[in-house]
């Protein structure tokens, strides 16, 4: 087994056989791993608490783990976030014939509200867009960053990860690596195309870079998650802006943008390599807020 199945071991064969294959068949990072991990964990010794073991769970056990977990007063998202992995859990153990039936099947998780996405206007956006100095190394790196978050709506691992080789120059098109690696093709607008250009060509070198990717600190090296959030941090306050940003609040307004301008939910959806449409979905409903606000101010009938 790999590197990362050492490092998170653990006492059943059943739980390391699950790791391996999110791992391996599925591509999870190792933060999700340890996520996965620390859930089960938390289940076995439940189990060991009570005497009793993996093999012999049924959907009783389970409701009892749940009242559990619900007698600890966690958050509905840390309640199904076990919930999840317990269930992918006991899918996969009964797909593989160790058990013969899914004591999981009927296991559901608890109703979340849903949160509607902070964005930033298109005004806030070019505020912070035009904060970078473009007459030095870091200002127009920066500046090449942020006009690919918001040009392309990608997440924070996805920038960071990109390569001399995910860009075309010629199509203006982006080859993105998303969760569990998969690939999706956008294209990004003229404007982000000439910015990443010439950081490729004038500004990267300066750099030295050791590293393929495009993004460099000042080592030369690829930058992190923490590096690129400080970064847009520090220019949100430039521009005035009070809420909390963060590099993902680019990608919510990428979204949001698009379907402000007429874009259909299914293109949105592929754009942003969400596999399951229901998570572009939560766009909508920053559209249908301004319906009505807008129906409630210009509709004859709504005027007091």
């Amino acid at each position: 087994m790999t590197e990362n199945k050492n490092k998170t071991s653990c006492k059943h064969q059943w739980v390391d056989l699950y790791l391996e294959h999110l791992l391996i068949e599925r591509g999870l990072s190792e933060n999700s791993l340890d996520g996965y991990l620390s859930d089960l964990e938390s289940f076995q010794s439940f189990l060991k608490e009570r005497a009793a073991k993996i093999e012999n769970t049924t959907s009783q056990t389970l409701l009892l783990y749940l009242t559990f977990l619900r007698s600890k007063a966690l958050k509905s998202t840390s309640l199904a976030r076990h919930l999840s992995s317990l269930r992918g859990f006991f899918a996969f153990i009964t797909s593989r014939g160790l058990i013969k039936e899914n004591p999981a099947v009927l296991l559901e998780n608890p109703k979340l509200p849903r949160k509607i996405p902070e964005f930033l206007s298109p005004e806030e956006v070019g505020r912070i867009l035009t904060r970078p100095k473009l007459t030095e190394k870091l200002g127009f790196r920066d500046r090449a960053m942020l006009e690919l978050l918001y040009a392309a709506g990608m997440r924070v691992s996805e920038l960071i990860s990109l390569n001399i080789e995910d860009f075309d120059p010629q199509t203006g098109v982006l080859i993105i690596f998303g969760k569990g690696s998969k690939e999706r093709l956008v294209p990004i607008h003229y404007v982000a195309q000439n910015y990443l250009n010439q950081y490729i060509k004038d500004w990267r070198p300066a750099f030295n870079p050791k590293v393929k990717n495009i993004f460099l600190n000042r080592s030369g090296k690829g930058l992190t998650r923490q590096g690129v959030w400080k970064m847009i941090k520090k220019f949100t306050l430039e521009a005035g802006i009070k809420r909390s940003i963060s590099p993902h609040t680019f990608r919510h307004s990428f979204a949001t943008h698009l379907l402000d301008g007429g874009a259909d939910l299914r293109t949105v959806q592929l754009l942003l390599g969400h596999s399951d449409i229901n998570a572009t979905e939560i766009y909508t409903h920053i559209q249908a807020g301004r319906l009505l606000q807008l129906h409630k101010r210009f509709h004859p009938r709504s005027v007091m």
